[in-house]
């Protein structure tokens, strides 16, 4: 099983939302792979994992670094959850994206891929996102996270590519909620977690794994 998380907006909670559901795969298939091309999950994870070697570092090696080399780069989390960090240097597409790509889905472990940056925002004369792109094309399930805003359902419309699901991260007092971006997208509503205040706190604390949230693991419960 291979899920990718990714937005059209940022700020929408997508490395949250990666993290929480990677953890829960892992507890329910006895172990899982949380592949991070944002850069963020060291920090809400609580992982001294920012100087470390990962994805980029892989590519960058070209074919003379054997696929099976990815999993000398993985580090461990809380309960039987590895994370494949972003590493340094830019994550270009082409075959060495491929071979990783197909590593990944032949992959024994559910893999969730926190996709980093909104897509659309990504794309730029360098072809950074790309990388994020191609993995959300190619996954099992393609999950999109969104705030249920006009900016964001507009941003959706125009997405480079269209989700197997949508997690709406609600916030009270909008005035569009989860009926109405799925009318207007069209996609399956698969989870809808609050903003919640404890959430924000056990984030910036690096937290989230060690104290995951109830209400948001119970909010993602059926999103895989």
């Amino acid at each position: 099983m291979l899920v990718a998380c990714w937005s059209v907006k940022g700020g929408a909670g997508v490395s949250v939302v990666a993290a929480t559901l990677a953890q829960r795969l892992a507890a329910d298939h006895g172990g899982a792979l949380l592949v991070d091309l944002g850069g963020d999950q060291p920090d809400i994870t609580g992982t001294p994992a920012h100087h470390a070697p990962g994805v980029a570092d892989w590519l960058a090696g070209g074919a003379s670094v054997p696929a099976d080399a990815l999993a000398h780069l993985e580090v461990a989390l809380p309960g039987e959850l590895r994370l494949l960090a972003r590493g340094h240097g830019p994550l270009p597409v082409g075959e060495r994206a491929d071979v990783l790509l197909a590593v990944l889905a032949r992959e024994l472990r559910p893999v969730v891929i926190d996709c980093g940056p909104p897509l659309p925002v990504a794309f730029g004369p360098q072809g950074e996102g790309e990388l994020a792109l191609a993995a959300a094309s190619s996954a099992t399930r393609s999950l999109m996270v969104l705030r249920p805003c006009l900016a964001s359902l507009r941003r959706a419309l125009a997405a480079p590519l269209r989700p197997s699901g949508i997690v709406v991260v609600n916030e009270a007092g909008r005035a569009l909620d989860a009926g109405d971006v799925g009318e207007v997208l069209g996609v399956p509503i698969v989870a809808e977690v609050a903003v919640d205040p404890a959430i924000a706190r056990v984030v910036d604390a690096g937290l989230l794994l060690a104290r995951p949230p109830r209400p948001l693991q119970r909010g993602l419960r059926h999103a895989a």
